[in-house]
């Protein structure tokens, strides 16, 4: 069975994040914004990284609930900041905070996170035919815009790179090479279904 080249295939949560996770369309606004979160704490570091971390990022983050989150004080930044369950960076660790301000506002203004990140691509996921992983970009024109707003928007950590790597993740963006399992499996009729 053929999978993306990125895939350790050898690491079953790897194997798992990939065939059940990547390229899904979600909708769901907490895990949009958990997705958010770990994509930025994985900036100069692997998405392997950050995976393993990631039961451990839900239970630091009181499972990414941003109306606790905002509330955290500086007695908790700092035993986040020694947690080591996490990637101990303080700007990254204070950026979580930020986003759920940010997050929270959005969600008030657009009556969802979803209903204001899926603008960005029409509320239609984007479905790539790339014939081999070389192919696929790491930013696009739709990447550079969403990074934009989202940082004029209050956010940190939403580099372009990092937007484009989120939009891959929450199916915004379809990115499973053609010969891919998971392209198989899941027509595009079932992921255009999938994110109505």
């Amino acid at each position: 069975m053929t999978r993306c080249g990125w895939v350790k295939l050898e690491e079953p949560l790897y194997v798992a994040y990939h065939d059940k996770e990547w390229g899904v369309p979600v909708h769901d606004d907490q895990h949009l914004f958990e997705m958010i979160c770990l994509e930025g704490a994985q900036a100069g570091l692997s998405w392997w990284t950050i995976l393993q971390k990631r039961e451990g990022y839900r239970a630091a983050f009181d499972q990414f609930d941003a109306t606790k989150i905002i509330h955290y004080t500086e007695d908790k930044l700092h035993e986040l900041r020694e947690d080591t369950r996490i990637v101990r960076n303080k700007l990254k660790i204070a950026s979580v905070v930020t986003n759920a301000q940010a997050f929270l506002r959005i969600q008030e203004e657009y009556g969802s996170f979803s209903q204001y990140i899926w603008q960005f691509v029409d509320h239609q996921p984007i479905i790539n035919h790339w014939a081999s992983l070389a192919e696929v970009p790491v930013t696009t024109e739709i990447s550079d815009r969403m990074s934009k707003q989202l940082k004029k928007d209050g956010f940190k950590f939403v580099g372009s790179t990092i937007c484009y790597s989120f939009m891959q993740a929450v199916g915004m963006v379809n990115d499973h090479v053609v010969d891919c399992l998971c392209r198989s499996e899941r027509t595009e009729e079932e992921l255009v279904h999938e994110a109505d």
